[in-house]
């Protein structure tokens, strides 16, 4: 009774269970567990990354990996005028990545993004990976601890999409090191002393490379 049921826990008598197979972290007295597997659940304020696979009269509609739907208004895209008869394609094409904030969620599921806000844009260079969603919060880890190590060490820009969708860029060589990195944290997601275990590998890697050339 010492601790209260967070997400995807619940209490029965005097015992807190879980309802998913997951990881298990404790914030204060509440304890949370994190399932292992399942989609992404869009929520307001989520930074994500889509794939642009329309173009409608208002914007662009963006897939977000998961079922639901959601519009990019031209009007959120840019602070720039937009004609009526201008050619949306120009700004961002259909197969275009964009990196967008979720401003809204409908009660029918229908997703409203925006563009206007520091570090969203539409993705030029570089290369897009997936995860499962639910290892996000290991790859970026306590505070950006792991994300900026693999930032630092590989000296790419990378982005984390909330729905498992990561952008990196870089020279091709370290954009590979970067992907190895990440997709070792989403397999050993469930490891103890990770972050370390993450620095002794990319350090390893990188001495390699400069031996090599």
């Amino acid at each position: 009774m010492d601790y209260l049921p967070g997400d995807n826990t619940y209490r029965e008598d005097e015992k807190i269970y879980s309802k998913v197979l997951g990881l298990v972290g404790l914030s204060g007295r509440v304890i949370r567990v994190t399932p292992l597997s399942g989609p992404y659940i869009p929520r307001v304020g989520d930074k994500i990354i889509g794939k642009v696979i329309d173009i409608t009269m208002s914007g662009w509609r963006v897939d977000t990996e998961t079922a639901y739907s959601a519009l990019l208004n031209v009007k959120d895209a840019t602070t720039r005028y937009i004609k009526k008869e201008e050619d949306l394609s120009k700004l961002i094409a259909v197969g275009d990545y964009v990196i967008v904030k979720i401003i809204n969620v409908t009660s029918q599921n229908l997703i409203d993004l925006s563009m206007k806000e520091p570090g969203l844009f539409p993705i030029k260079g570089g290369r897009v990976i997936r995860i499962n969603n639910q290892k996000v919060p290991r790859v970026i880890g306590k505070q950006g601890s792991m994300i900026t190590l693999i930032k630092n060490k590989t000296n790419c820009e990378i982005t984390v999409g909330q729905n498992g969708v990561i952008w990196i860029r870089g020279t091709s060589e370290n954009e590979l090191l970067a992907v190895r990195a990440i997709k070792l944290v989403e397999e050993r997601s469930h490891q103890e002393g990770l972050t370390e275990k993450m620095e002794k590998f990319l350090d390893e890697n990188l001495k390699a490379e400069v031996a090599s050339s």
